[in-house]
């Protein structure tokens, strides 16, 4: 045992006498001209280092140096600085000329990708071939390779064009690579931007053999959560894998294999983007479920009436920021092209749920085309293709819509109606606005259709016991069956719909069911939420009583007229005038009878002439 030891103290001792040796012998601001030839000959970039370079010995053989910075040719600002650096290199590679930097390691860089830090040729300077050839080991006296890059605690901006710049803090990361450009990512950051924190790290192998001309990922793990203004109040919390590969030549980045995952939404499929001055995005997607109330704040709370005292609010709102020149709505659509197909088996909206879901969209620099959008809710189809136009300032939308059977008493829910109406709504028709939200729907958007219901029952008002048990108060021979179902049931409803600026016009309205049937006309005020409808009602069935009374009932419609606000409406029968009206019409012919039976009377002649009058 203490032969052992006296060996392992023997060895101790050479080392560090020969590590030693080898720090008093090399001077590691030998070194600094080499690299910096050795970066430009390889990536044409110009490095700088300030300050001497020091060795550091433990717990890693390490060389220090003070500020540097890398810029691109022509740049005006440099693409990484830092206050120091430092380079891990390997021992026994100095004793043959050889400077084997295992890591590079920044703490508290700053890596700018904006348009400033971007390489620039001189205007007329002739451009080499891409991926210059290096100079050969016979010119030089050392070789120099890196394996790992490790960055902590730094700060990235990035910038597009004249994009504003997005700041990511935070980040760290950590690459190693082999000798056939084999390399392990892992990197975590964090953003802060209008009142929105995401968090996000990613762990990815890289394949960079054709590098810079192709360059191929596969992401393992991407995580991420965004929390703040205008999001959920739990917030977005995501999973991630993909292949990704990236195209020089034609500035293309592709990803395929997707399998996303959002809170409780997911997304597969693939796509692209072509990084232009207005990127070409193409995108093909499927989902299995998107829930919207998950990912989005309803608009809800800006449709209706204030939320009452006490009541929580979904998440906070976004800043307004003061600017002399208001932008346009939809302005970013004119930043890009785009093609995209999405399938979702379920989708979620509003408390609405619907199936089958297939949406096919291209955007042209603003003008926005939805080709086709459309999906199952519950035993009925929708359809909404339509357009939006957002080139100009002041953006234009327009949409066909297409009902099949849908229930009407969930669409009322879902936007915060208060009117208690179900049955099977058919629906076609085209409208256009400005905005596409419900807000702007109730108040700005106009419109024609044509609106077909089956089944319909409208709670709180029932049309055949008003009219019944009005007549039955003014007259005594007719009397009212007993229902005490509080609603009016229609088997069959069509109208004429017309929407100007908040206003919906009903013209044209047949109703018919086993008792009665009505025509009439009116108008809803959807801001407001009041209406004002005038129907003649005739019911044909539910009378008992005189039997003339009741013949002449069932052929003759009642006027009835409906109006007030929608929680609290109000109606006036006009059932004692129309009763009135009978009598006078019974009394004039029985007068007009007993006149043609004595014409030769002159009593006749003067009754004939106040008949005349009447």
């Amino acid at each position: 045992m203490r032969r052992l030891l006296t060996a392992l103290m023997i060895l101790l001792v050479v080392f560090f006498a020969g590590l030693s040796a080898l720090v008093l012998l090399v001077n590691p601001n030998d070194f600094r001209a080499y690299m910096v030839r050795q970066v430009e000959a390889r990536s044409g970039y110009q490095l700088k280092l300030d300050g001497p370079l020091r060795w550091h010995v433990w717990p890693q053989l390490s060389i220090l140096s003070g500020r540097m910075s890398l810029t691109a040719p022509g740049a005006s600002v440099p693409m990484v600085s830092a206050d120091n650096m430092r380079l891990d290199v390997a021992l026994l590679p100095l004793f043959s000329h050889r400077l084997e930097v295992r890591q590079v390691m920044l703490k508290g860089a700053v890596v700018q990708l904006t348009p400033q830090s971007e390489e620039r040729h001189p205007q007329g300077a002739p451009v080499g071939p891409k991926g210059g050839v290096a100079p050969q080991e016979s010119e030089r006296g050392w070789s120099f390779d890196i394996s790992r890059l490790k960055v902590a605690d730094s700060l990235l901006v990035f910038q597009h064009e004249n994009d504003e710049q997005v700041t990511v803090r935070n980040l760290n990361l950590q690459m190693e690579q082999d000798e056939k450009d084999q390399a392990q990512l892992e990197m975590s950051a964090r953003v802060n931007r209008d009142q929105r924190d995401l968090t996000f790290s990613l762990t990815a192998h890289l394949n960079a053999a054709d590098y810079p001309q192709r360059l191929l990922a596969s992401v393992s793990q991407f995580s991420w959560q965004l929390q703040g203004a205008d999001l959920p109040r739990q917030g977005i919390n995501g999973q991630a894998t993909l292949q990704a590969q990236w195209q020089e030549a034609s500035k293309t980045l592709s990803f395929s294999q997707l399998n996303l995952k959002a809170n409780d939404s997911a997304l597969t499929g693939q796509g692209s983007v072509v990084l232009a001055d207005k990127p070409q995005w193409t995108l093909d997607l499927q989902s299995d479920r998107l829930n919207f109330e998950n990912l989005l704040v309803s608009d809800a709370a800006t449709d209706s009436a204030a939320p009452q005292q006490g009541q929580q609010q979904a998440s906070l709102p976004r800043p307004v920021v003061a600017s002399e020149v208001e932008e346009a709505q939809y302005h970013e659509l004119r930043g890009f092209t785009a093609r995209a197909n999405l399938h979702a088996r379920v989708v979620r909206w509003r408390g609405l749920e619907f199936t089958n879901v297939g949406a096919q969209l291209a955007n042209d620099a603003g003008m926005l085309t939805i080709s086709q959008l459309e999906g199952h809710l519950g035993d009925g189809k929708l359809s909404l293709p339509g357009s939006l136009d957002a080139r100009n300032d002041e953006p234009h939308a327009a949409f066909k819509a297409q009902l099949e059977n849908i229930e009407v008493g969930s669409i009322l829910k879902a936007f915060d109606y208060p009117i208690a109406l179900t049955g099977k709504l058919s629906l076609n028709g085209e409208f256009e606005g400005d905005r596409i939200d419900a807000r702007a729907f109730r108040e700005r958007w106009v419109g024609d259709a044509s609106v077909m219901m089956s089944h319909s029952r409208l709670e709180g008002m029932n049309f055949q016991q008003l009219i019944q048990q009005a007549v039955a108060r003014s007259n005594g021979d007719v009397k009212a069956q007993q229902d005490y179902d509080n609603a009016t049931t229609l088997e069959q409803f069509s109208a004429a719909a017309t929407l100007d600026n908040g206003e919906l016009t009903l013209n044209d309205m047949q109703g018919r069911s086993s008792l009665l049937t009505l025509t009439g006309e009116g108008a809803l005020d959807l801001v407001r939420e009041q209406c004002d409808t005038r129907f003649k009602v005739l019911v044909s069935g539910g009378w008992q009583g005189n039997d003339k009374l009741i013949a002449w009932l069932k052929e003759t419609p009642v006027p009835l007229r409906v109006y007030g606000p929608w929680q609290k409406l109000n109606y006036n029968l006009e059932v004692d005038d129309l009763l009135r009206k009978r009598l006078q019409e019974e009394a004039k012919r029985r007068l007009n009878g007993w006149v043609e039976r004595h014409q030769d009377s002159s009593k006749s002649k003067d009754l004939k002439k106040l008949l005349d009058k009447l």
